[in-house]
């Protein structure tokens, strides 16, 4: 027997093609001991079977397969003009948020899942907090985006993709930290909220928490949940308020009250981190603990810290697990890591790449690069959007298809400039597309929101947004 049909062999054992939430259930180290090229087939088939599977399902998306004349999906390159961008998942009139019309919400969303949300009571519901929870009663986990574009994005999630979802977490966690979060439980911190709708603070309250030997052993800085409703609403309320016309958008009197101790809140955090970070460094003297938050919030503490005199001592094996960026740090030190390690004496600093859209993590290895599972079929385009081949090293926008989403369209087009290296020569041994280091947000270059012209006909795509918009 030849070298690659013993390849495909063990690539179909490995990824059957009917369970790709479960590809992971060995644990990430065969998976990336493959090559992706002998993955190429079985997620080829899975493609395949999610475009039959949703094409009449997914009302979105039956509109986009009607407007952009696709048939069948017979490679990566048919689903291209399938892909959503981000303003998909925005895409309902701002004016359902204003007034809170919940129904119409509910109606817009149900045409992003396979799931009848036409069911789920609305009565009583006032509030977009209390509409999300309502819906994650009824099987659903919609995650939403940070809103810092002026809408929320809302993430047609549910409980069918949980399991695959956690797996792929706790994986990708454990591959970039060496800690097994089902196993070894270590008592966690996050400077933050404690929950939310928010996608971040969703999945930390799904995985972070039972990864830290449950609700006692996670440690936040705030005990509240962040409002979604707040979320959906700060740009036109700061909009509003620098006309002097806030008390004009009718809204009701507790959430502009809860605005105005958000907006005290979020002056004084710097301060707020600082306090509870010091107080963590003595309730945890010599024991061991997951430190998490941003870039910038870990470089501005350990700073204080050194200013300060102030030392943590965490025991041997605690670790970071970071990401986020600097969140408007414009000083920190070029090795950041380093100096993030030194002044907490952790220097095990674990980091995952992923984003609202994609369930499937790609854990950061030691050589700095993020790899990319299989479950995630990763593509390129170029500024004229056109598919940039898969070899060598290619700098272009990011997209994919997340074939763990089986409720769900899983074909998405991201917001960040990366490099993806296909040859598989990283010096950690790890297999697999690999990005990084730099990953760049196309909004933050451009000065802007991202506009994305299509990788299909534009007149097509657009003719679908204006359908999707419709309520």
């Amino acid at each position: 027997m030849s070298l690659a049909p013993r390849q495909a062999a063990s690539s179909l054992a490995l990824f059957p093609a009917d369970r790709p939430g479960s590809w992971l259930d060995q644990g990430y180290e065969p998976v990336l001991a493959t090559s992706w090229r002998d993955c190429e087939d079985v997620q080829l088939s899975v493609l395949k079977r999610r475009f039959e599977q949703m094409k009449e399902s997914v009302v979105a998306l039956e509109r986009l397969v009607k407007r952009q004349g696709v048939r069948s999906v017979d490679s990566v390159e048919d689903v291209l003009p399938l892909l959503f961008d981000h303003r998909v998942y925005k895409s309902y009139p701002l004016s359902l948020i204003e007034h809170r019309d919940i129904p119409k919400l509910n109606a817009w969303l149900d045409r992003l899942t396979t799931h009848d949300l036409s069911r789920v009571d609305l009565s009583g519901l006032t509030m977009i907090d209390d509409w999300l929870t309502r819906l994650d009663e009824a099987g659903m986990l919609i995650g939403t985006s940070s809103g810092t574009t002026g809408k929320l994005s809302f993430v047609p999630r549910s409980k069918v993709e949980l399991p695959a979802w956690t797996r792929s977490y706790h994986e990708a966690s454990r591959a970039t930290s060496g800690v097994d979060p089902y196993t070894d439980h270590v008592d966690t911190f996050f400077p933050g909220y404690r929950g939310g709708h928010h996608m971040m603070l969703k999945m930390l309250s799904l995985f972070n928490i039972p990864a830290a030997g449950g609700p006692e052993r996670y440690h936040t800085l705030y005990q509240t949940h962040i409002s979604s409703d707040l979320m959906s609403l700060a740009a036109r309320m700061q909009a509003a308020e620098d006309r002097g016309e806030l008390q004009k958008l009718g809204l009701e009197p507790a959430l502009l009250k809860a605005r105005e101790e958000m907006i005290t809140q979020a002056k004084r955090r710097d301060q707020d981190i600082e306090s509870w970070f010091f107080k963590l460094f003595e309730e945890f003297r010599g024991k061991r603990v997951k430190l998490g938050g941003s870039f910038g919030d870990l470089v501005r503490t350990a700073r204080s810290g050194i200013q300060k005199g102030l030392k943590p001592e965490f025991a041997p094996h605690s670790f970071i697990m970071t990401g986020g960026g600097m969140k408007g740090l414009k000083d920190a030190p070029e090795d950041w890591e380093g100096y993030v390690g030194d002044y907490f004496g952790i220097h095990n600093i674990g980091m995952v790449y992923g984003m609202s859209e994609v369930m499937g993590m790609s854990p950061r290895c030691s050589h700095k690069h993020f790899h990319i599972m299989p479950h995630t079929i990763p593509v390129l385009f170029d500024r004229d959007m056109k598919m940039l081949p898969r070899k060598g090293a290619q700098t272009g926008r990011y997209a994919f298809f997340d074939l763990m989403a089986a409720s769900y369209w899983g074909g998405f087009i991201s917001g960040d400039q990366v490099t993806i290296h296909w040859e598989e020569d990283c010096p950690c041994g790890w297999k697999g597309p690999r990005i990084g280091p730099v990953i760049t947000r196309f909004a933050e270059m451009e000065g802007g929101d991202d506009k994305i012209t299509c990788a299909g006909t534009a007149q097509a795509y657009n003719e679908f947004m204006d359908f999707v918009s419709q309520v």
